[in-house]
């Protein structure tokens, strides 16, 4: 029997309903999930914690293929660039890109605080106050950065602390010249086959979405946004704008490249990150969209990718900015052009040491209402006003995150010459 006749006869087997459902490209399904999640979550309320196992058990699989997904690629990635010196322009032009568009959502999200003033009028009764562990000094950050055992690094899953091992080892790998490539070529093994296991467990992705947003919705609901109905809006509109307007425009301006096909791409990494509010968690789908819907090469997609997980949060940033001013409306603080920059550097620091997870920037928070006069008892109360409602914003802030991660991938492989223009511009595969 041929392999064109087994391909048929297991085409059979599979059945009409495989057939469909696999036939449906995966961000519908994804959108689909999320859709209908919401709308049982709202019917069936409390209920909904029932089935949050399913979403929990999703992300524990993306969890487990992060760390060594980041590994394997990067050190893969490093050896695709063939020459060491790639690395520190790659490096350079990166980090300028992701202090750009970090800057912007700043601006927008304080531009957004002074015309709306979510903060007039707030009323804190009832609010449980909620004390805030310490910043971690941007030294300190910096030091964390190289561990000093990379295994337990591995093992604890430390994202800086693997990152930067993995260029190292990957640039000694290179360096090594033809007595490295034995072990060279396991690594590009490796990488592939972790890229494959992104595919399997994306499959899953749709079942995972529905039962985490069920979860949200019914225990959380839309009646949480009545008391910061201002501050959602900021928070979204700001997400939106960042998103069309910063990573949109910077794709057409700097990289040439038609927006349209990229917003399309990226779609089904927006989605995970919304239903996940990680990301960290979104990484392996990131990566996957990054080569398959866009054509970004590994030496760049490898490297740029990981590095946004960590330094990279534009929705972060954007959303503590607007807190600041949130709290200084809510509190009677006036706020002087010299506050409005101390605000705007401060949120670019705390944002590049933000934890890429859950509820993550209200943490950070606290350095930032400091140097405006904020109290630590006021800080506390602000949050615990907040927290209630603070993941379904996250949710919202966490896809700016992720695609900004995106932009500055296309971005950088197209100055660097490693993207695919014909596969950029065609239609997703999945």
């Amino acid at each position: 029997m041929t392999d064109n006749s087994h391909t048929a006869a297991g085409e059979r087997e599979r059945g009409p309903l495989y057939r469909y459902w696999f036939g449906i490209k995966l961000w519908k399904r994804i959108l689909a999930a999320l859709v209908l999640g919401a709308i049982a979550g709202l019917i069936w309320g409390e209920g909904a914690v029932q089935i949050k196992w399913i979403g929990d058990l999703f992300v524990r699989l993306i969890q487990m293929i992060v760390i060594p997904l980041v590994f394997a690629t990067i050190v893969s990635g490093v050896l695709s660039l063939q020459d060491p010196k790639r690395l520190g322009s790659l490096g350079l032009k990166t980090l300028f890109l992701y202090i750009l568009t970090t800057a912007f959502a700043i601006v927008i999200g304080l531009i957004l605080g002074a015309l709306v003033q979510p903060g007039l009028g707030v009323d804190f009764a009832g609010a449980v106050p909620r004390e805030l562990e310490a910043a971690q000094p941007f030294a300190g950050l910096l030091e964390s950065i190289v561990p000093t055992n990379p295994i337990a690094a591995l093992a604890e899953g430390q994202v800086l602390s693997v990152i930067f091992f993995a260029l190292i080892f990957g640039a000694g790998l290179l360096t090594a010249g033809a007595k490295g490539e034995p072990l060279a070529g396991a690594f590009h093994a490796g990488a592939e086959a972790m890229l494959k296991v992104v595919n399997f467990v994306m499959e899953i992705a749709p079942f995972g979405v529905f039962a985490l947003i069920a979860w949200v919705m019914g225990t959380t609901g839309p009646a949480t946004f009545v008391n910061v109905a201002l501050l959602a809006f900021c928070v979204i509109a700001g997400c939106i704008l960042q998103v069309l307007i910063v990573h949109g425009g910077l794709i057409k301006l700097l990289a040439r490249l038609p927006a349209l096909p990229f917003f399309r791409g990226v779609t089904d990494a927006g989605l995970v990150a919304f239903s996940t509010s990680s990301s960290s968690a979104t990484l392996p789908v990131s990566m996957a969209v990054a080569e398959a819907n866009l054509g970004i090469k590994k030496p760049v997609f490898s490297t740029v990718l990981p590095l946004g997980v960590t330094i990279s949060m534009d929705g972060t940033a954007l959303y503590i900015a607007l807190l600041a001013s949130f709290a200084a409306q809510a509190f009677g603080i006036d706020l002087s052009i010299a506050d409005y920059a101390l605000i705007a550097l401060t949120t670019v620091l705390v944002s590049i040491g933000t934890a890429p997870v859950p509820s993550a920037s209200l943490f950070m928070l606290a350095a930032v209402l400091q140097v405006i006069g904020v109290s630590p008892a006021q800080t506390a109360l602000m949050v615990g006003f907040i927290l209630p409602f603070d993941r379904i914003l996250d949710m919202t802030r966490t896809v700016a995150n992720v695609i900004s991660d995106l932009a500055v991938a296309t971005i950088v492989g197209r100055w660097e010459k490693e993207i695919d223009i014909e596969a950029y511009k065609a239609p997703p595969i999945k």
